[in-house]
């Protein structure tokens, strides 16, 4: 997922971290709960999903992205991977204390890599990894093997605009075949963080309270769309994954 969003004016280069964290304590609106489960594929209930929390941090994580002693311009970054730990749900009643910060800057084969951390009362945790490509070697390319769909989903074209007014993210990319053109894509493609929650969404009510979600973002989903989705549940939890005709999403729940 390539991130562009609002800071499109930040040109900067650098090659130190650092950015300083920056928090708020957010309460939840239960009008923007409905509508981000709704688009996602949530029930709603008092207990917060999983991904939520990440929406409720992109405020600030655009205010890190975009501010002084962040290495790299917006533009151009490539969301490659999440994983989010909670050791406990988050529910719909308590202010929620949100930190983000970002750690680990590092090499490489196309360029250099971030991590955006996204940390909620102690008990929640989301790490986003981003690459800012800048050349060299492409690497060995992964072979995937095709898992077995266990459910067709038919990706809607509004689905990026949907998403961006309930997330805030609103890069053009997502939200109109015209604006993605812009910036080198046929059509528009759907947020990756809504791929990760609707793969959540369809395993609700099967995952345990405490749990670690982590996905690999991996072709980018045009919208509209038809996807499989699969998922494997194996002794140490699940294994899931969401294909095209090549994989968008590669992720598990333990």
């Amino acid at each position: 997922m390539i991130l562009l969003s609002a800071a499109l004016t930040s040109f900067r280069r650098g090659e130190t971290l650092a950015a300083q964290p920056v928090s708020a304590t957010v309460d939840v609106s239960l009008k923007h709960l409905a509508a981000y489960n709704a688009v996602c594929g949530f029930g709603l209930r008092d207990a917060l999903p999983l991904t939520y929390p990440h929406v409720l941090g992109f405020p600030l994580q655009m205010k890190l992205m975009s501010g002084a002693g962040f290495p790299f311009p917006l533009p151009g970054l490539v969301h490659v991977a999440n994983r989010i730990t909670q050791s406990r749900l988050l529910t719909l009643d308590e202010p929620l204390e949100i930190t983000v910060s970002a750690r680990d800057l590092r090499p490489h084969p196309q360029g250099t890599q971030v991590d955006v951390v996204t940390s909620v009362s102690g008990v929640w945790e989301g790490v986003s990894t981003y690459l800012r490509r800048t050349g060299g070697a492409s690497g060995t390319s992964e072979e995937l093997e095709r898992p077995v769909g266990s459910a067709v989903w038919r990706v809607p074209a509004d689905i990026g605009r949907r998403y961006g007014s309930a997330s805030g993210d609103r890069n053009p990319i997502h939200l109109h075949p015209l604006s993605a053109r812009l910036f080198g894509f046929k059509r528009a493609i759907a947020h990756g963080m809504w791929t990760k929650a609707r793969c959540v969404a369809a395993l609700e009510g099967r995952l345990p309270e405490a749990v670690t979600v982590a996905v690999r973002f991996k072709k980018p989903l045009f919208i509209p769309g038809r996807v499989e989705f699969s998922a494997t549940e194996g002794a140490d939890g699940w294994e899931f994954a969401v294909w095209g005709r090549g994989p968008h999403l590669v992720g598990s729940a333990t």
